[in-house]
């Protein structure tokens, strides 16, 4: 594991920097943090590249901002639980729409820190648990201080024995747990929490994403 692991690293590293910038750039654009938004609620138990075709066909058609219940859910073929996550990126739209105008960017840049900002889209954005919170700041170029502890990433955690087993389910508590270990291990192999993540994802399916 050792040797792979630091093989892979110097291999995809140089384009693991240039993928966090393009995220850091989308912080930016309104439309931009709207769609990882929506690219995040859509995550859950399916595939990156699903949720990602889904969000660009709804853009394409002009969905995303306007599109009805039904519509948006004919768009998101391949993503699980589409007739959840179809009204969870409409009221997340309604959220944060103004006068017919997107308003995410104001509310973003207010928090003082991105653990603040996370607990208030938990809090107040269907869809979004710990996890996809986290892939949502992440994707805007909040990443470095925070874990996306998704199956791929738990799954190299426990093989790196940075955790015992990987649970069954995650509570806030155990979360903040494992991410605590998360960070202090990135910090022990000099690299940002951000690109760990990205090479321990693209170690379990071969390609970088998001």
């Amino acid at each position: 594991m050792g040797n792979n692991f630091t093989r892979l690293k110097f291999v995809v590293k140089k384009e693991i920097k240039e993928r966090l910038k393009e995220f850091a750039e989308n912080r930016k654009r309104e439309d931009k943090i709207f769609e990882e938004l929506c690219f995040c609620i859509l995550t859950p138990q399916s595939k990156a590249k699903n949720c990602w075709h889904s969000i660009e066909s709804l853009k394409k058609k002009g969905l995303l901002l306007s599109g009805k219940e039904e519509e948006i859910k004919k768009e998101l073929k391949n993503v699980r639980f589409k007739n959840k996550k179809a009204k969870y990126l409409i009221e997340a739209r309604n959220f944060f729409l103004k006068n017919g105008r997107l308003a995410i960017k104001s509310l973003i840049d207010s928090f003082n820190s991105p653990f603040e900002l996370r607990e208030y889209l938990v809090k107040n954005i269907k869809g979004l648990g710990y996890k996809e919170a986290s892939h949502f700041l992440r994707n805007i170029g909040f990443g470095d201080n925070i874990a996306i502890l998704d199956r791929h990433i738990l799954r190299n955690l426990k093989r790196l024995s940075v955790i015992r087993e990987i649970p069954k389910s995650l509570s806030k508590k155990k979360y903040l747990e494992i991410e605590k270990r998360f960070i202090e291990f990135s910090k022990k192999i000099n690299i940002k929490p951000s690109e760990l993540d990205l090479i321990l994802w693209a170690k379990e399916t071969g390609f970088i994403f998001k």
